[in-house]
C-alpha cells in the first residue's frame, strides 16, 4: 500500500513497476506485427537465445529504440526459414517485420518477445536497398566507371581478395597455376571477411591497401566460393559497390553463386559466376595474345624460310652472272693488253731505229752544232766590244769634251768650289791646272 506523508502519497518503485506491468498486460493482450531495423542480433551461442536491439531511424537518426528477446527454439525455426527464402541468415542491420508480444518486467523493463519474422518482407527490403544502391551509383556517374577502364593486354599480376581457407580460392589457384599452357601469374593474397556484417568494411580496407600499390598489379580479383547464395547481401551495399566502381584498376569478381547478380558484381569490370570461371577467363585473356603470337611466330618463320630460300636463289644467279661477266671482262682486258703490248713494241722499235741512225753521224752533227755556237758567240763579243769602246772616256774627250777634277774628284757644279781652289782640266791630249778666281753658279746658254 502507498504511504501517506502530510499531503503526499508515496509509491515504492516496485509498486510503480507492478502498476506498469499490470497496465501493459491489460492493454497489450495479443501479439502485434511490428516493423523495425535489427541493429544488433546479440546471439549467445552457449544458450542459443538472442536479444536483438531494435531501432527506428529517420533521416539517419534513431527516433525509437527497444530491447527484445528471441528464444532459442524460435530463433532456430525463424533462421531456417529466413535462410531458405532470402539466402541470408538473420544478421545485424536488416529491416524486419516481426510478430511480438509486449511485456514489462520490474527488473528488465519493457521488452518485445519475438514470436515470428516474415522473411518475405525482409527480402523486399533487401531488394529495395539493392535498387537504391544501383540508382545512386548511376546518378553519381559511378556505375560504369570501372568497366570503362582499359583492360591490360596480359593480366599477369593479380591482387586477390579472399580467404586462404576458401574452397573457391583453392579452386581458382588450382586452375590458374596448373594450366597446361604454362602461363605464369603473379599473385598476392589480401585476406578479408567475405560475408557477414563485417565483410563490407573488411573488403573496402583491403581495396584501400591494394590502391596504395596499384602500379604493382594489373587487376584485382574478389574471390568467394563454397557459400552458395548465403551471405550475399553485403555485396549490394552502396559503400562496397562504390569502392569497386571507383577503383583505379579493373576489378574482377568470382563470388560463387548463380542467381541474382549483386550490385558489386554489376559495377565490376568483369563478373564470373564462380572462381573457376574467373580463372578460365584470365587464361583466355592470355590465349587471346599467345595464340595470335604463336601464329605470327609460325608465319614469320615460314616467311623467313621462304625469303632466305629466294635470296639464296637470287644470290646464286648473281654469282653465276658475276662469274660469266668476270670471265668476259678478263678476256676483253687480255685483248686490250695484247694490243697495247703490240703497239708499244712497234713504237719502241721505231724510236730505236731513229736513235741508231742518229748515232751513225755523231761527229758531223757535233761539228755543225759547235760552229753555229761559235759564230754566235763571236758576234756577241764584237757587239759588246763596240759598246765598251763607245763608253770609253777617251772617246768622249776626242769628241771635244773635257773633264774637270778637284782633289781627284770630277767637278760637276760650280758650287762645289771656292776661290783659290786648284782644279785640273783633262783634254783629249794633255791637261791644264788652273786656280779659281771667280765663281758663277748661274749658267746661261
Amino acid at each position: 500500500m502507498p504511504e501517506k506523508l502530510a499531503d503526499k502519497t508515496i509509491f515504492s518503485l516496485a509498486e510503480v513497476a507492478r502498476s506498469i506491468q499490470k497496465t501493459v498486460a491489460e492493454r497489450y493482450k495479443s501479439a502485434y506485427w511490428i516493423k523495425a531495423e535489427m541493429n544488433k542480433l546479440n546471439y549467445y551461442s552457449h544458450s542459443g537465445h538472442c536479444y536483438p536491439e531494435l531501432v527506428e531511424k529517420k533521416d539517419g537518426k534513431v527516433i525509437a529504440e527497444m530491447r527484445s528477446v528471441l528464444w532459442s527454439g524460435d530463433y532456430q525455426r525463424i533462421n531456417q526459414r529466413f535462410t531458405a527464402l532470402i539466402k541470408e541468415p538473420l544478421k545485424n542491420g536488416i529491416t524486419i517485420l516481426f510478430q511480438a508480444t509486449i511485456s514489462y518486467d520490474a527488473l528488465y523493463g519493457l521488452s518485445l518477445r519475438i514470436l515470428d519474422i516474415d522473411p518475405a518482407y525482409s527480402l523486399g527490403e533487401l531488394e529495395r536497398e539493392k535498387l537504391e544502391s544501383i540508382s545512386r551509383l548511376k546518378q553519381e556517374g559511378l556505375f560504369y566507371r570501372n568497366k570503362q577502364l582499359p583492360f591490360p593486354l596480359i593480366p599477369k599480376r593479380l591482387a586477390i581478395i579472399s580467404v586462404d581457407t576458401s574452397k573457391g580460392y583453392s579452386d581458382f589457384l588450382k586452375i590458374i597455376n596448373g594450366n597446361p599452357w604454362g602461363y605464369r601469374f603473379e599473385q598476392m593474397l589480401y585476406p578479408a571477411l567475405l560475408q557477414g556484417d563485417r565483410s563490407v568494411r573488411s573488403i573496402i580496407e583491403q581495396l584501400a591497401r591494394i590502391a596504395e600499390r596499384r602500379e604493382a598489379y594489373d587487376v584485382v580479383a574478389i574471390i568467394r566460393g563454397g557459400g552458395g547464395d548465403v551471405g550475399l547481401s553485403s555485396y549490394n551495399n552502396y559503400l562496397l559497390a562504390s569502392a569497386i566502381a571507383q577503383f583505379p584498376i579493373p576489378v574482377l569478381t568470382g563470388i560463387g553463386h548463380s542467381t541474382n547478380e549483386t550490385v558489386s558484381e554489376m559495377v565490376a569490370h568483369h563478373n564470373a559466376i564462380t572462381p573457376s570461371e574467373l580463372a578460365d577467363f584470365l587464361i583466355q585473356r592470355f590465349h587471346a595474345v599467345a595464340v595470335p603470337l604463336a601464329q605470327a611466330q609460325q608465319m614469320l618463320l615460314q616467311k623467313t624460310t621462304q625469303f632466305v630460300s629466294l635470296q639464296k636463289g637470287m644470290l646464286g644467279d648473281r654469282a653465276q652472272y658475276f662469274r660469266l661477266h668476270s670471265i668476259h671482262l678478263l678476256n676483253q682486258q687480255q685483248k686490250v693488253l695484247e694490243l697495247t703490248t703490240m703497239r708499244l713494241n712497234m713504237v719502241s722499235n721505231t724510236r730505236l731505229r731513229q736513235d741508231r741512225q742518229a748515232l751513225h753521224h755523231p761527229h758531223q752533227a757535233l761539228k755543225t752544232a759547235s760552229l753555229t755556237s761559235l759564230k754566235q758567240a763571236l758576234s756577241d763579243v764584237a757587239a759588246t766590244e763596240k759598246s765598251v769602246r763607245l763608253l770609253d772616256p777617251q772617246q768622249v774627250l776626242n769628241r771635244g769634251y773635257s773633264i774637270t777634277r778637284i782633289n781627284g774628284r770630277a767637278l760637276k757644279q760650280a758650287d762645289g768650289t771656292t776661290a783659290g781652289d786648284v782644279i785640273e782640266t783633262f783634254l783629249a791630249s794633255g791637261r791644264i791646272k788652273s786656280t779659281v778666281t771667280e765663281i758663277d753658279s748661274h749658267h746661261d746658254e
